[in-house]
């Protein structure tokens, strides 16, 4: 468990950590380094509900909606990042927060960038060391479309390492044109694009594969060609669902 980042957030200048963990109890991404981005300040679940999750989410659609009062995240933030977050404020985490300490800690890994909050919250620069030496990675930000050209600027640096979070047609569209590979999530009813594939990890596809054996969420310079795909799914999909319609 390390801490490979601990400074202000790229969105909104918030106190935040990115930390990294090396086991993982979800079977979909199998055997992966798993970066949880958080704020440092504040725990994980209070953060979402009363909208400091910016900090680390920036303009998610699927954030907490006190308009609403619907939540489409499928992150539990009460259980492993609230785990990851107690364990930092307990001094349990080694540092890498050195752009030779990230490459070590990074070389030969296969990671997740993001298994909560958004890479783009974190300087490009970090995620370029920690990938330099790495085995692969997945990662996806729905920063590509942000308001603020400066947010939108350190997620186009990303743009390499990680794909666009597309949550319509209308999105993939934007997105690709902008020169991003997509991961979209679709409801049931919406079909396959051209040049788009399911994820061989979901249930959809038979889950003929992981994460860390496939690894075509890897941006414009990773994995694959294909646009990726999944339909809503998890304990929010019924909200997803219910949004899209």
């Amino acid at each position: 468990m390390t801490i490979l980042y601990h400074g202000p957030s790229m969105i909104d200048g918030a106190e935040i950590v990115a930390i990294a963990t090396e086991s993982s109890a979800n079977s979909k991404t199998g055997a992966m380094a798993q970066v949880w981005i958080l704020r440092a300040d504040v725990p994980p679940q209070a953060a979402s509900r009363d909208g400091r999750d910016v900090s680390i989410c920036g303009d998610c659609p699927h954030r907490f909606n006190p308009a609403t009062g619907k939540r489409t995240c499928y992150v539990t933030v009460f259980q492993a990042p609230r785990s990851v977050w107690a364990a930092f404020h307990r001094g349990r985490y080694a540092r890498a927060t050195t752009a030779a300490a990230r490459r070590a800690y990074g070389a030969g890994k296969r990671i997740r960038l993001g298994a909560y909050g958004d890479p783009a919250a974190v300087p490009a620069h970090v995620w370029e060391q920690l990938l330099e030496g790495s085995d692969g990675r997945t990662g996806y930000t729905h920063q590509w479309a942000h308001r603020d050209p400066l947010v939108r600027a350190n997620a186009a640096a990303l743009r390499p390492y990680v794909m666009a979070s597309a949550d319509s047609i209308a999105d993939h569209q934007r997105a690709t044109a902008a020169g991003w590979r997509t991961f979209r999530v679709r409801t049931a009813s919406s079909p396959l694009l051209e040049r788009e594939r399911v994820c061989p990890a979901s249930t959809e596809a038979g889950a003929r594969t992981e994460c860390a054996a496939c690894r075509a969420c890897s941006g414009t310079a990773g994995r694959g060609h294909s646009n990726i795909t999944i339909i809503a799914h998890g304990a929010q999909a019924r909200a997803f669902k219910e949004a899209a319609a």
